[in-house]
Formats: C-alpha cells, sequence, structure tokens
C-alpha cells in the first residue's frame, strides 16, 4: 500500500510539472513567446554573443518593440545575464525593418 501511495505521488508530481511547463512556454513577453526569447538569449549573453539566429529574429519582429525598450534600463536584464547593449542591437542585427528607437 506504502508503495501505491509512492507511486501515486510521483505520478502526481510529473502531470504538475509537465502542467507547468506548458503553462510556461505558453506566457509572451511584449508579444514574445518564451521560447523565441530562449532563442534570442545566446546573442545577447556576453563574453562572445553569436549571431542571432532566424527562430530568434522571427520572434523577434512579432514582438511589440516599445514594451521591449521598457526593459532597456531594468535590472532584470543584467540579472538574467543579458547584456542590455547587445539586446538592443537585435533588431538592427536581425534586419527587421522597423527597428526600436529606445
Amino acid at each position: 500500500m506504502e508503495k501505491f501511495k509512492s507511486l501515486a505521488s510521483i505520478a502526481t508530481l510529473l502531470v504538475v510539472v509537465a502542467h507547468i511547463a506548458i503553462l510556461a512556454d505558453a506566457q509572451t513577453i511584449c508579444n514574445m513567446p518564451a521560447s523565441g526569447l530562449m532563442a534570442c538569449k545566446p546573442a545577447v549573453t556576453p563574453p562572445n554573443p553569436p549571431p542571432p539566429t532566424s527562430t530568434c529574429c522571427s520572434a523577434l519582429s512579432q514582438a511589440d518593440m516599445r514594451c521591449l525598450c521598457s526593459y532597456k534600463n531594468s535590472q532584470l536584464l543584467p540579472s538574467l545575464g543579458i547584456d542590455p547593449n547587445l539586446a538592443m542591437k537585435l533588431p538592427s542585427m536581425c534586419k527587421l525593418p522597423h527597428p526600436a528607437n529606445c
């Protein structure tokens, strides 16, 4: 009986974790999905960031640039390992037609 309770607890925990992961992926910031933000992270992380990927640029093309600009001077970006100066260069690196004027 104790073994059954343990298995039931583990199964419940796995269902909860899977549900949270699904919800987290559905989250957006400034009209940019979390998966798009994660695709852009290497390109804005020092010291030697690679160029942004097509996935990053595609997600960024759908983003609300004014909203993203509001994070420019936030302490949130550096706390996540993101260089705000690199982040501000992404729109031009992605050759977006209307880069943000932050």
